[in-house]
């Protein structure tokens, strides 16, 4: 069931350097302060369907969701993954072109969709922000094309683990050199799902990871990064920008 919380402080808040707030002044803070409110999903839970009203946007505070689209067959495609800092809805936009659901227990930080639309004419900082971001998503999507597209299934289970390593690091303000934790937010089904894998491609990846010292497994959803590095090596990305032959 969905429950709204008061909990937490903009000046405490995890996210406060990467989201939509990032570079407000205290005057701006003051108007977004006026018309938050939190909520929180439990993990499995909806978040908004397709075509559904949404009479709010914000952002992730805690826990990860997923986007997804249903065909009129039933056949369901994961399209996206909200990590924490990450905007949800759109400003303009009255209902929710995907599906969104909590992956793990979700924290959002809400803002009334009206007002905060008014609130981008008047506070430019919230406005170069979101574009900002808007921005970011539409180089990720299309790094994930890439993805989906062109590597192999280990390089795309090394992607995906990077791409959360290097978020998990950026959120808590710790350098991608040495032991990195990551606790992964999908299943391996929803792994296989989302990267177009069967769960047994998945799982002996994962294996094949491990066997070789790339990671190492503590638990069902806690991985280590020994080496971060030498994970991003295995993405098939080319880190010199194609300049060395």
């Amino acid at each position: 069931m969905t429950q709204t919380t008061t909990d937490l402080e903009c000046a405490g808040c995890p996210i406060r350097h990467r989201a939509v707030c990032a570079t407000c002044d205290a005057d701006e803070l003051e108007k977004l302060e006026q018309i938050k409110f939190y909520r929180n999903y439990e993990a499995g839970q909806p978040i908004s369907w397709a075509g559904d009203d949404m009479a709010f946007v914000g952002s992730v505070v805690r826990g990860v969701a997923s986007v997804s689209r249903t065909l009129e067959d039933g056949r369901t495609q994961m399209v996206g993954l909200l990590l924490p800092s990450d905007f949800v809805g759109r400003p303009g936009r009255t209902t929710s072109p995907y599906d969104v659901t909590a992956v793990s227990d979700v924290t959002l930080c809400c803002f009334r969709r009206k007002p905060f639309e008014h609130l981008l004419l008047v506070a430019p900082h919230v406005a170069e922000r979101l574009l900002e971001m808007t921005l970011d998503e539409l180089d990720a999507a299309r790094e994930w094309m890439l993805v989906l597209g062109r590597k192999t299934a280990r390089e795309k289970i090394a992607s995906l683990l990077t791409i959360i390593a290097r978020r998990e690091s950026v959120i808590g303000m710790t350098k991608t050199k040495g032991p990195i934790v990551v606790e992964l937010p999908l299943t391996r089904e929803a792994m296989a799902d989302y990267l177009g894998l069967t769960l047994e491609t998945v799982s002996r990846q994962i294996s094949a990871l491990k066997r070789e010292g790339l990671i190492e497994l503590d638990g069902k959803r806690r991985i280590i990064v020994p080496d971060f590095t030498a994970l991003l090596d295995e993405t098939g990305d080319d880190a010199d920008g194609g300049l060395i032959a």
